[in-house]
């Protein structure tokens, strides 16, 4: 009689994405997770393993959650205010952080000045054992950025590695207080198969830093690649055990750095830090508003102020707008800094609403110092700008204006509005256009006149008494 075949330890071939780690059962040429094109290769599963079943003995028995002892999880400050403030406070033992950006946006910058700041202890008064591993660049490499932007101490421990095994020989040889491993694409573990920084070799490295992050309470600072599109490269079951997820970005022709958190599970994730990157290093900015505000001696037709929230942070930004004669037939639009199909429709609401003639004319208008503006609070400041720029009339320099405009002319309110009117005010502002809210504006900062208005109409007629016309 012929012997059944068990099919449950029988192996099978599978293909899977090397870039996001997606399976099927045959091959195909574009992944359907990730739309990658040649990424599927064949990989070979082994047996499926059997359903565990049994017991085991428990070495940390569970305790009522109020005798968890959180002391342990307190915040570690790493003198760098811009660091803890999005960090919610600062590092927290046994989190690891995952850091990603674009490749020369400052990343390893930023990580060796705060290893440096971190491995001194001026916040808690006594030294911390660091130690950066580097993957991508020899020691002698990062000790010259080291010179050259004074991130020396000398509890800092430096090492070039690739292999995962001598990393954590190091981390039991240093016994740090704070590791960070640049970058987490270029460790890989000599039992698993892959090249580094493929899905499995990813998913070992960073289950292996994880484990020893929490069984010693270290903190972990991983540096991640970026895609083309901008998302972090590997699997996303990087981004699921990791506890932080920062985004570090930047223009590369322009000084400033935005560090963003995109998950926290120790702190918001609406808070951003600034950064001046220059040759010397990089520096936070703990005021940045003067930043992207210009210095103009005299006031110039075209330019607005207007007040944005960057996480609970407002920001001072000032759009700039010029208008001119078409040598076209289709008009041109330029724009930096601002989503150019909101342009195009406060254009549209400016002529059809308030009575200027603009769909004509050339348009131009951009932020001032490289600033980003996607929320709608700056849309009442564009408008009013582009209808200066219509008037050659240039505004009061002590003015500034926020709120968004809707198609039919109305002036919406906005998230924040007293946080914003308090920032006008510290920064020596004495007028604020803002939309009408039911609750009011609350208590107004001495010597700032506020006005409220409730469309568009209400608001050029305070500027320009003839608008339109």
């Amino acid at each position: 009689m012929a012997t059944r075949k068990n099919t449950r330890s029988r192996s099978t071939n599978a293909y899977r994405c090397t870039e996001c780690g997606w399976t099927t059962a045959k091959w195909v040429g574009r992944c359907g997770e990730c739309q990658s094109w040649g990424t599927v290769e064949e990989a070979a599963t082994g047996a499926i393993a059997a359903k565990t079943t049994v017991a085991s003995s428990v070495q940390t028995p569970a305790q009522p959650i109020g005798a968890v002892d959180s002391t342990v999880a307190q915040y570690m400050s790493t003198c760098n205010p811009e660091f803890d403030r999005v960090l919610g406070g600062g590092l927290v033992p046994g989190a690891v952080i995952l850091m990603a950006g674009e490749p020369g946006v400052g990343k390893s910058t930023l990580l060796l000045d705060v290893a440096a700041t971190f491995a001194r202890g001026k916040a808690t008064g006594k030294a911390h054992n660091v130690l950066y591993i580097t993957g991508e660049e020899s020691a002698a490499q990062v000790k010259l950025r080291a010179d050259r932007i004074g991130a020396l101490a000398d509890t800092l421990y430096l090492t070039s590695e690739t292999d995962l095994g001598t990393a954590l020989a190091h981390i039991e040889q240093v016994i740090p207080d704070l590791l960070i491993i640049d970058s987490v694409q270029t460790l890989a573990s000599t039992d698993v198969e892959g090249s580094a920084g493929g899905v499995t070799q990813v998913r070992e490295v960073a289950a292996s830093i994880i484990a020893a992050a929490k069984r010693r309470n270290m903190c972990t600072l991983l540096v991640g690649h970026v895609t083309k599109e901008g998302t972090i490269a590997g699997p996303r079951l990087l981004e699921h055990l990791v506890d932080v997820v920062c985004q570090f970005e930047g223009d590369k022709h322009s000084h400033i750095r935005m560090l963003r958190a995109i998950k926290n599970r120790f702190g918001p994730t609406d808070e951003v830090g600034c950064f001046d990157m220059h040759e010397d290093g990089i520096a936070p900015v703990t005021d940045p508003s003067g930043l992207f505000v210009s210095r103009t001696p005299h006031p110039v037709a075209g330019t607005c102020v207007t007040v944005t929230m960057e996480g609970r942070r407002p920001l001072l930004a000032e759009v700039q707008a010029l208008l001119d004669q078409s040598a076209t037939p289709q008009p041109r639009r330029a724009t930096s800094g601002l989503d150019s199909s909101r342009i195009s429709m406060l254009l549209a609401v400016l002529q059809k609403r308030a009575g200027f003639s603009v769909g004509k004319l050339d348009c131009y208008i951009s932020t001032v110092g490289g600033a980003k503006i996607s929320e709608p609070s700056a849309d009442l400041a564009c408008v009013i700008a582009l209808a200066s720029a219509a008037q050659d009339k240039p505004l009061p320099r002590k003015l500034a204006v926020f709120g968004e405009v809707g198609l039919a002319g109305e002036v919406r309110a906005v998230p924040g509005i007293r946080q914003r009117i308090a920032e006008v005010g510290r920064l020596g502002f004495t007028h604020v256009i803002v939309p009408a809210s039911p609750a009011g504006v609350g208590q107004v900062p001495a010597g700032v006149s506020v006005r409220e208005v409730a469309s568009l109409g209400e608001a050029l007629a305070l500027l320009f008494p003839n608008a339109g016309n």
